[in-house]
């Protein structure tokens, strides 16, 4: 499958669920005190490196980035779903929402002052991730905080069937926290934390902290 394929793929099916994921996602971080804290951490580290905007890619319908500017962080939204960012600018008008791809991220160089990818790089191949973790690099201060969340695992499926039963074509790939670390300092990053949340559930979830090399 090319590149092109599965980015038309997981569009398309993002489009389709867009109204139905933003009702399933509206209260998860209100509900999860372990997701409320990283995010907590996320904008603590985006002030103590002196501020600025922070780029949410893989945004969907906004919540996240909403949540983050709740906390002070000066936060606009980036997904490859016109349909979800559709949906988040209808949800949170105040704020910036764009179509974009985290494989082609259109930001100038050293723009953000902190980026989020929560759940969004689960859809990215593997062979595709170098190419996503440059572009963060890229885009970055240095010393910039990139914050990553993402299921734990050691295989991929495809995701037929989505949220309120509409049908979707997207695989999900769950990776184990040592080889996205690693994957990010081959790229220039420096990891600060790792988090694993949930390790006794079928799919453990995994939150990574990292800066860009200054």
């Amino acid at each position: 499958m090319t590149t092109d394929d599965w980015l038309a793929d997981t569009r398309t099916s993002y489009d389709t669920v867009a109204v139905s994921y933003t009702d399933y996602v509206r209260d998860a971080i209100a509900g999860e005190p372990y997701l409320r804290a990283a995010l907590s951490v996320f904008a603590d580290r985006v002030r103590a490196a002196g501020g600025g905007p922070v780029a949410d890619v893989g945004c969907g319908p906004g919540h996240v980035t909403a949540h983050l500017h709740g906390l002070g962080v000066d936060a606009f939204g980036i997904d490859l779903s016109p349909g979800m960012v559709d949906v988040a600018r209808r949800e949170h008008p105040g704020l910036r929402f764009e179509v974009g791809s985290m494989t082609d991220l259109h930001l100038p160089d050293a723009s953000v002052a902190g980026l989020l990818a929560w759940w969004s790089l689960i859809h990215i191949p593997d062979e595709e991730v170098p190419t996503v973790f440059a572009h963060f690099h890229r885009v970055l201060r240095p010393g910039g905080p990139l914050h990553l969340g993402f299921h734990v695992g050691d295989i991929s499926r495809l995701k037929t069937e989505g949220y309120g039963g509409h049908p979707m074509s997207v695989y999900v790939h769950r990776r184990q926290p040592d080889k996205v670390a690693s994957w990010l300092r081959d790229a220039g990053f420096e990891i600060d934390a790792q988090w694993l949340c949930d390790p006794d559930a079928q799919v453990p979830q995994a939150f990574l902290f990292a800066r860009r090399s200054s």
